[in-house]
């Protein structure tokens, strides 16, 4: 079977692992651990535990449980003392506690979930995201950035955490025996990053024999990544692994339905860009198709972070069969060459 592992955050993994997990393949998902803004945030500060919101949107995704509970996992509350509060973060909260440890608590909701895969914190080191900007200015935690129209107006000139994160030993171990490494798509700046700037994570990408493949987001995040192209973003993620890595990029060809452009418009939104005919300048090969979903995303009660959260996305099925045909894509052209 072969051994799949996607690395990222928050609902762009969602995404990929709904669609991901209908196959047959041995399927981990490494999830960012710098979340600290809605639910997870005040959870980090009242209780002390490590950031639950990324991890269980991957474990609902991952699910094979009935609807009703995946739905209970995301539910959140409304009113009272708990409102803005997912369930499913106090959930894993309290496992944390039960469990004593982070990483201990996630692999006991995994069995109670009957979770498909593994889903794996990128790191057990209560750290925060930092960043810091071309002016001096230092943004402190992923919700501040998150917020910040600064970072693409001023310009980043570092991106690190404090303290310094040490990489979960499971997760190296998966990116070392992985076939296939899957990177996003997500935030940018918020999702994906971090994941690279925990020691050991970087290096073991560096070291694996595994194929590479790197989601290229559908829009650009205002105020920190307009004006990206598909090979701006590209040259980042290799900056922050340290070599050039990524082998492949899927890149989605389908514009949005007209009603939905001219509200993402109205905000001062941005398809990312990419130029077809460089081709004799890319080291990687872009793989081009309609990957965008058709449904509307709608924001659940509660959810104090739904608008920072962009309502363009990947069609999970397409997503994950693109991915399927990039797995394969070896043995199908070792074939082609020996019939030729």
């Amino acid at each position: 079977m072969k051994k799949v592992v996607t690395i990222g955050g928050g609902t762009g993994s969602f995404t990929l692992l709904s669609g991901l997990k209908k196959y047959p393949i041995d399927l981990s998902a490494i999830v960012s651990m710098a979340d600290d803004g809605g639910s997870t945030g005040v959870l980090r500060d009242e209780l002390g535990v490590l950031p639950p919101g990324d991890v269980r949107q991957c474990l609902v995704a991952l699910s094979d449980s009935s609807e009703k509970l995946r739905e209970l996992m995301n539910y959140r509350f409304t009113e009272g003392g708990l409102s803005g509060h997912s369930f499913g973060n106090l959930f894993l909260s309290a496992l944390e506690k039960i469990e004593g440890g982070f990483t201990a608590g996630v692999a006991e909701a995994a069995k109670i979930l009957n979770v498909k895969g593994e889903v794996i914190p990128v790191t057990a080191t209560d750290t925060s995201l930092k960043v810091k900007l071309k002016n001096g200015k230092i943004l402190s935690g992923e919700h501040e950035i998150n917020t910040s129209l600064a970072v693409g107006k001023v310009g980043v000139e570092k991106v690190f955490l404090d303290p310094v994160a040490k990489g979960n030993p499971r997760a190296r171990e998966k990116i070392l025996e992985a076939d296939l490494i899957v990177i996003g798509p997500g935030n940018h700046y918020c999702s994906i990053i971090p994941n690279f700037l925990v020691n050991g994570i970087a290096q073991s990408i560096k070291k694996s024999q595994a194929k590479v493949v790197y989601n290229c987001n559908l829009v650009n995040k205002r105020g920190h990544t307009d004006g990206y192209t598909l090979e701006r973003y590209v040259k980042e993620i290799e900056d922050f692994i340290g070599v050039d890595r990524i082998d492949f990029v899927t890149f989605n060809t389908r514009l949005p339905a007209k009603k939905i452009m001219e509200r993402y418009n109205k905000e001062n939104g941005e398809l990312v860009s990419f130029e077809a005919n460089e081709r004799l300048s890319r080291r990687y090969r872009v793989f081009q198709a309609d990957l965008l979903s058709r449904c509307g995303v709608e924001n659940r009660p509660g959810d104090t972070l739904a608008a920072t959260r962009s309502f363009i996305r990947h069609d999970a099925e397409k997503l994950a069969k693109m991915l399927m045909m990039v797995l394969e894509l070896g043995e199908y052209e070792s074939i082609i060459k020996d019939i030729v």
